[in-house]
């Protein structure tokens, strides 16, 4: 790893860019993924804010798993956690960082636990494809880890600090200031946890060697350097370190540490009828495995990705507006250890054209194609269509068809022993609705959806005794999501529900079984009361029948669970808040990776203070 040149880039493309550029005007609060709100128009967009995140302060996982309609395999808390949107696997799950793609290029997916619980203003989980405009691995869905700075605003500052179950202890700080022309945002977080819980009822599994922590510090600023023209600059720092669980005290303890670092540049230029949004990126991926605890790593791989995106959106008329995307990657990789992979590099350029059509303020329409060139790959045309439909005041249409697609990792092409230089990239063709009703405070939307998926990526064991990837199958996945929401509030008293439920049939269409750790049903639900002071929250989930093997052997599955956690917080003062919570409350026996069960009941305490 080379953090330290790395940081001495960031800086200097910083000020070359401050000493060039020219910027934007009069928004109160400025948002780096400035493609999220179209996105919304027509895609169903579950939305997070710090106080929905604080609710599972665990992990990123816990988030997703009782927030969201994702589905989360996690090797026991806080170690490898991957998820999976509508029965598509990891790898075909996006995460983007303010607009920019950040799948590991070794991997091609990202690993949950290993990324920031805390320092975003908004978490967004959107379902379906959205290759046209969030690139590679866009297939079942994307995870938007978003920052805004805010103007007008003067000094503010918060600081949290939570004592949970397992020795683990979480803190997190914020600072920020902001006039009319300047804003400025710091945070840091720490995690940590001892984690060696216990499961007695599933084979006395003891979660030893389950140590984990994390480090994550993010900046960013903004200035408005004239009219119409505004300078952003953002950037994140993360230190992880995972232990890997062992079942039994003889078996060799290993772990596994990554640093990552992004940075982002832009300059925004915005008129009345356009406004055009330049960026450049730098993001770093430094990893290693260590195959005995405290001996010297044994592999790892470093990853350095360049980014240039510009970004145009042109109203030709109120009803006509065309949106222009261009973008070019240059990739560099370095293996280390054991791996295999040498020193390897990629050229990726994209351009992207959407059109959207407003007749009236009841009809949009949007029309969107994209062209990658991949070095070394042939990558097909891209193209999505959405429409929404306001029919009625209690009632609205949502309709999304897209191709969308994911080229091979480095990892999938050059791994040793295993890598399969003659991969082509996956594609898929896929259909959803949103069905939208409203009826007083009451909010239902039904999403029936479609995805066939060509070429998939997969390893598989090979006569010669290691795992190889192959395009092998043809899958075939097609559900419902479903999603009710309610909020009222009556004087003091505010109510808000939210409870969605989720069916997927994905299947390998080769051998026509259900794919493994898909589950066919999944409820999630959490509702906020606040009276006051006082602040009452219960959420639970459940989670069905999920399959471990290819053949649909139930004996083998990993049986269905119900899991409910809850909270109080009281705050005084404005300023002063004191929270308990009790996760796990009936004690639930439940895996989400066979073999590693996930704790018990547990507690935690926390305390918040803004100033």
């Amino acid at each position: 790893m080379d953090i330290k040149s790395s940081l001495v880039f960031v800086f200097a493309v910083c000020n070359l860019s401050l000493y060039c550029g020219q910027e934007k005007s009069i928004d109160t609060v400025y948002i780096f993924d400035n493609q999220m709100n179209k996105v919304k128009l027509f895609h169903k967009v579950n939305s997070l804010i710090p106080a929905d995140i604080q609710k599972n302060s665990s992990n990123l996982s816990e988030v997703l798993r009782f927030q969201s309609p994702v589905y989360i395999k996690e090797n026991g808390r806080g170690a490898v956690s991957s998820p999976s949107f509508r029965g598509t696997t990891a790898q075909q799950t996006a995460f983007v960082w303010n607009g920019i793609n950040i799948n590991s290029q070794f991997l091609g997916q990202g690993d949950v636990n290993n990324i920031a619980l805390f320092g975003y203003d908004q978490m967004e989980i959107k379902s379906g494809g959205g290759s046209v405009i969030y690139g590679s691995g866009a297939i079942g869905g994307s995870i938007h880890l978003n920052n805004n700075l805010g103007f007008n605003e003067g000094l503010n500052g918060a600081f949290n600090s939570e004592i949970a179950s397992f020795r683990t202890y979480n803190n997190f700080l914020k600072a920020s200031f902001s006039n009319e022309k300047f804003s400025f945002k710091a945070t840091a977080s720490h995690a940590i946890s001892q984690n060696e819980y216990e499961v007695p009822e599933s084979r006395n599994y003891i979660n030893r060697n389950g140590k984990y922590y994390n480090t994550n510090f993010n900046f960013a600023a903004a200035y408005k350097i004239a009219p119409f023209h505004q300078i952003s600059w953002i950037s994140e720092i993360f230190d992880g370190n995972q232990h890997y669980p062992v079942f039994f005290e003889s078996q060799t303890q290993t772990k596994y540490e990554t640093q990552n670092l992004r940075s982002l540049l832009s300059w925004d230029w915005k008129k009345s009828k356009f406004n055009n949004i330049l960026r450049a990126a730098y993001t770093e991926e430094n990893f290693q495995y260590f195959a005995t605890l405290n001996q010297p790593r044994t592999s790892g791989g470093a990853g350095k990705n360049y980014i240039v995106k510009n970004d145009f959106n042109y109203f030709i008329n109120p009803k006509w507006n065309i949106n222009l995307i261009g973008e070019f990657q240059h990739n560099q990789a370095e293996g280390i250890g054991t791996s295999g992979i040498g020193d390897i590099s990629r050229n990726i350029a994209s351009a992207a054209g959407l059109l959207r059509y407003m007749p009236s303020s009841k009809i949009i329409l949007e029309a969107g194609i994209k062209k990658d060139f991949v070095e070394g790959f042939d990558s097909p045309v891209l193209y999505s269509f959405s429409g929404k439909w306001k029919a009625a005041n209690w009632y609205q249409f949502n309709l999304n068809l897209s191709k969308n697609f994911r080229f091979p990792s480095f990892n999938d092409l050059y791994w040793a022993p295993g890598g399969n230089p003659n991969l082509v990239p996956e594609t898929s063709i896929q259909a959803d609705m949103n069905h939208e009703f409203k009826a007083g405070d009451f909010k239902l939307v039904l999403s029936p959806y479609y995805i066939r998926i060509k070429d998939m990526l997969r390893w598989m064991n090979t006569p010669l005794g290691y795992w190889s990837p192959f395009n092998t199958d043809q899958v075939e996945s097609f559900g419902l999501e479903s999603q009710l929401t309610y909020q009222k509030q009556i004087n003091q008293h505010h109510l808000k529900i939210n409870a969605g439920y989720i069916f997927t049939k994905s299947k390998d269409l080769e051998i026509n079984k259900q794919l493994m750790y898909v589950p066919l049903h999944k409820i999630f639900g959490n509702v906020d009361y606040n009276y006051r002071f006082i602040r009452i929250y219960a959420q639970g989930m459940f989670n069905g029948l999920t399959y471990t093997e290819s053949n649909e052997k139930k004996s083998d599955a990993l049986q269905p669970y119900f899991v409910m956690n809850a909270g109080i917080s009281a705050t005084i003062m404005k300023k002063y808040t004191v929270g308990f919570k009790i996760n796990n409350i009936f004690d639930e026996i439940y895996e989400t990776t066979a073999y590693y069960p996930l704790p018990k009941r547990n507690y935690s305490i926390n305390f918040n203070i803004n100033f």
